[in-house]
């Protein structure tokens, strides 16, 4: 069964530790899931930085756009773009 036109199927999302204030930048099919995951410390790189706050998330139609959008945010360009857009 493939994706229906339209349809948003993955989302790029923006964490931000309320403990160090550092970020930690993901993709998901189901972004309920996700942030539960990681606010009971089912996720090893934010686990011992709870709590976590949502900043930021852009949804896309096709995984490999998101996938891309998120190595994009983890170049040096891309996290300037990042941090403004957090700042928003």
């Amino acid at each position: 069964m493939g994706n229906l036109p339209g349809r948003l199927q993955h989302t790029l999302y923006v964490l931000r530790s309320d403990k160090d204030g550092r970020l930690d930048t993901g993709v998901t099919a189901n972004l309920t899931q996700s942030l539960r995951d990681h606010a009971a410390g089912k996720v090893a790189s934010t686990r011992h930085r709870r709590p976590l706050r949502l900043v930021y998330s852009e949804p896309f139609e096709d995984k490999v756009e998101a996938l891309a959008r998120e190595r994009y945010f983890k170049t040096a360009a891309g996290g300037t773009l990042k941090q403004r857009l957090i700042s928003e």
